[in-house]
């Protein structure tokens, strides 16, 4: 049967105002509520703390409730992987996949480092003593991305000093108060630092170069880098939701990324839409898994094997 929200959802993002998860909440608010895509009202619950994990205990405390739905990331099966959860992604149901954000490398506008052959040598002559700061957990796209430069310097993927923030908006922060040298972040949450002319950006993880105010940075490829990492984002709902819930939320979800709304959003922040529905986004989790497992081998992360 047929079924619609009959009281207020929940979308639920696990980084404060202004953080990844909670942009991308935003975004989907924005669209839903301009274009009356739901009949009931909606609002943003941040739930930040714990690398983004306490969203989804928050989760596990609606089970069966299709009112309340996650935004999804790749860290829900890394965090799983490198021993920082009990939890990923077969805990919960997967509804859609949204868009796919690259990951950028930022430094300080004064800093001696020019450009991305700069910070490669750098990595090769002094690794131990480069300072990286990263979102949100030790093992997510941001640090495979990162030990794919790390290896190509020829040095060793664990060798930088790595600071994990909860909010990619820290870990800007910490290359504006020059507390680290480089911040590996998705790409959007470069934008305010950027546009004041705090940061510059060197690099980015995309296969071609982005849209919107990166559209100058040469990815590493165009530097002969091999980093090709991007960090998704989608919607997850709790464990115990039925199919006529999850089809609800894909018919919702597949109206919310044909307005043009949304589509500014993403041109804006130099996104990259990958809209997934259900059950294709479960096969490429499990792909995914395995992918990010053999990367986080590389790195001495892995607690959990693949299976």
């Amino acid at each position: 049967m047929d079924w619609k929200p009959d009281h207020e959802i929940e979308i639920v993002a696990g980084t404060p105002p202004g953080g990844g998860l909670d942009r991308t909440a935003r975004a989907l608010l924005k669209a839903i509520e301009t274009h009356d895509l739901l009949e009931v009202p909606v609002h943003v619950k941040n739930v930040p703390g714990d690398g983004a994990r306490n969203a989804w205990r928050y989760m596990d405390e609606h089970r069966g409730d299709p009112h309340v739905v996650s935004i999804s990331h790749p860290n829900l099966t890394t965090d799983r992987l490198v021993g920082l959860a009990t939890f990923d992604h077969r805990d919960y149901t997967p509804i859609a996949m949204l868009y796919t954000e690259y990951i950028a490398f930022a430094i300080h506008d004064d800093a001696p480092l020019r450009d991305g052959a700069a910070l490669i040598d750098q990595l090769a002559r002094f690794a131990p003593r480069t300072r990286i700061a990263l979102s949100t957990a030790l093992g997510n796209p941001n640090h495979i991305a990162l030990a794919r430069l790390v290896t190509h310097a020829g040095a060793e993927p664990k060798a930088p000093i790595v600071r994990v923030f909860d909010s990619a908006l820290l870990a800007v922060a910490d290359v504006v108060e020059r507390n680290a040298d480089v911040a590996a972040v998705t790409a959007a949450s470069t934008q305010s630092a950027l546009s004041s002319g705090k940061v510059r950006v060197i690099g980015v993880s995309a296969p071609q170069r982005l849209a919107g105010t990166l559209a100058h940075v040469p990815t590493w490829r165009e530097q002969g880098v091999d980093c090709v990492v991007g960090a998704w984002r989608g919607v997850t709902g709790a464990q115990g939701i039925g199919a006529s819930h999850v089809r609800f939320w894909e018919k919702t979800l597949r109206a919310v990324v044909a307005t043009r709304t949304w589509q500014d959003e993403l041109e804006r922040d130099g996104l990259s839409a990958t809209y997934t529905d259900a059950a294709a986004l479960r096969r490429f989790l499990d792909s995914e898994r395995t992918e990010m497992a053999a990367a986080l081998r590389e790195l001495g992360l892995l607690k959990e094997p693949a299976g």
